[in-house]
């Protein structure tokens, strides 16, 4: 390794330590959060690779808590980025462009096609894991690539093995990770004259065991956007060995790791908080009433006893069984030690408030609303109303994963499929223009949802003062009410006509209702 190799490991080495550092101080929150909600989640300190972990059902006696997590990661596949249904529409900043139907078709058939790139990779199982991270640490991370076979790939990472830096702004920028090889692996990746002098004879003999590799990425502060070369990409990405060995070098044109936070306490703060720790003294509550109600229960059926001394042999104390002593009197006996008395259903009744609470700090109940509560005697309207309301609560929460995993989740897949040629030509009029994402996900159209109540309340105040003076009919514009109720609905604008269409449909209806009152007149 020459000295310029050299001091670009030390550089990426101490970027990594820095950022390192600064995450200290969240891995022991984060470990107990893995203990009590996620036992199968985080990657931390002493950890093994390829290590199944074993559960610790002493500790974990409820699962609750999990099923509320998948509750959650499963309802926010469903709701925000569903497989089976389109969740986004693309448009142009310029709504006149908009209403041509050639620029309508392409964007169409460019949302098409991503949602094909969406389908053929991982990106929607890596989501899936995604929204468990984010719910139980509060912070979510992963790698988007590019990939020959399917446009782009995804890997997930874990709370513990990777860290993360912001700029300025609050926004996410730099990443770094501690991985495990194989000999094999490393060489296949890196190639064999990279790899240090024991990782190139353990490959060449065709050894196991795990080496440990760090992955860094973070700005370039040598980016220059007239130059194409790696060298000068505005993201640069280094492979190294912990002992400072450069493994290889490289770019993106964007920030390839796509990461979010539930909500932050600060703008300063680099990691998030979720669900998970909220509801974490709620678990651990609920767990240590759990063993409360065992043991209660285990000494009901099964009592400490205390046996006279003139009981003869073993005592028996299987159903039916018959114990032989010599004696008389009350001390003569086999009797429990003690009583305790316990109120079963008041227990039951404070278990069931806890594990409620904690269904709600994961949003459970809103996800399960529809079937959790009896909606019999409300109309379909009253039941969309307060499924709106329900939805309303994850605002917050939705605009922050809007801006830090589904805008850059897109962006970055479709300049992916921009460089590969996977997106069909733009119209000419469309060169320059700024493309808009909408989402119209069953979430994103609850939000907007709550908003049509106030159009109809309107048309219908409108229409009311129109009985007294119908020329207050004049001050609405009913087609843009139509086309902002349409969109509140989450109905595609591919199936309004262009402004040119309806004119002419409406001349030409005219024309007919004049055409017809001549022949009347005729008559």
């Amino acid at each position: 390794m020459n000295a310029n190799d050299m001091q670009q490991a030390d550089f990426f080495r101490t970027r990594y330590e820095e950022m390192k550092t600064q995450a200290q101080d969240w891995q022991s929150a984060w470990k107990e959060l893995a203990k009590y909600i996620a036992p199968t989640r985080g990657f931390f300190d002493g950890d093994r690779p390829c290590d199944g972990r074993k559960i610790d059902h002493r500790t974990l006696i409820d699962s609750d808590p999990l099923l509320a997590v998948e509750i959650l990661s499963a309802g926010m596949v469903s709701g925000l980025t569903s497989p089976s249904r389109s969740w986004f529409e693309l448009s142009l900043s310029d709504s006149q462009q908009m209403k041509q139907h050639g620029v309508r078709a392409w964007l169409h058939e460019v949302r098409r096609r991503m949602e094909e790139v969406f389908s053929r990779s991982n990106v929607y199982n890596t989501l899936h894991g995604f929204y468990q991270e984010i719910a139980v640490f509060g912070t979510a991370a992963f790698l988007l690539e590019e990939d020959p076979e399917r446009v782009v790939s995804c890997r997930a990472f874990t709370a513990g093995e990777y860290v993360l830096e912001c700029d300025e702004k609050g926004r996410v920028n730099s990443f770094g990770r501690e991985f495990w090889m194989t000999p094999a692996q490393m060489q296949s990746q890196f190639g064999l004259d990279a790899l240090p002098l024991s990782v190139r004879r353990a490959a060449q003999e065709k050894r196991g065991g795990w080496c440990k590799v760090l992955h860094v990425i973070v700005p370039n502060p040598q980016a220059d956007a007239h130059k194409l070369d790696v060298a000068y990409m505005p993201y640069i990405s280094a492979y190294f060995t912990p002992q400072g060995q450069l493994l290889r070098r490289g770019g993106y044109r964007e920030f390839p790791v796509i990461a979010a936070r539930w909500e932050v306490r600060s703008s300063s703060d680099i990691y998030g908080r979720g669900p998970g720790w909220k509801a974490l003294g709620d678990v651990k509550m609920l767990q240590k009433m759990q063993k409360t109600k065992l043991v209660a229960l285990d000494k009901n059926t099964n009592p400490p006893m205390m046996v006279s001394a003139n009981v003869q042999g073993e005592v028996n104390l299987l159903p039916g069984g018959l114990t032989r002593y010599s004696g008389s009197g009350a001390d003569a006996a086999v009797k429990p030690a003690y009583q305790v008395p316990v109120d079963l259903n008041a227990l039951e009744q404070s278990i069931e408030r806890v594990k409620q609470t904690i269904k709600s700090q994961f949003f459970a109940d809103v996800f399960l609303m529809i079937s959790a509560q009896n909606f019999s005697n409300m109309t379909a309207t009253e039941v969309a109303e307060r499924h709106q309301e329900k939805m309303l609560v994850l605002g917050p929460v939705l605009e922050r994963l809007k801006n830090e995993l589904l805008d850059p989740l897109i962006e970055r897949t479709f300049a992916i499929m921009f460089r590969r040629g996977v997106v069909p030509l733009p119209p000419a009029c469309v060169q320059g223009q700024e493309m808009k994402v909408q989402y119209v996900s069953l979430i994103a159209q609850a939000q907007k949802q709550s908003g049509m109540s106030a159009l109809q309340q309107g048309i219908a105040f409108t229409s009311s003062l129109a009985q007294g003076n119908p020329q207050v009919l004049d001050k609405i514009n009913f087609d843009a009410a139509l086309e902002e109720g349409l969109d509140m609905l989450g109905v595609s604008p591919r199936v309004l006509r262009s402004d040119e269409e309806t004119r002419q449909l409406r001349s030409q209806r005219e024309q007919l209702l004049q055409a017809q009152a001549a022949a009347a007149d005729n008559a």
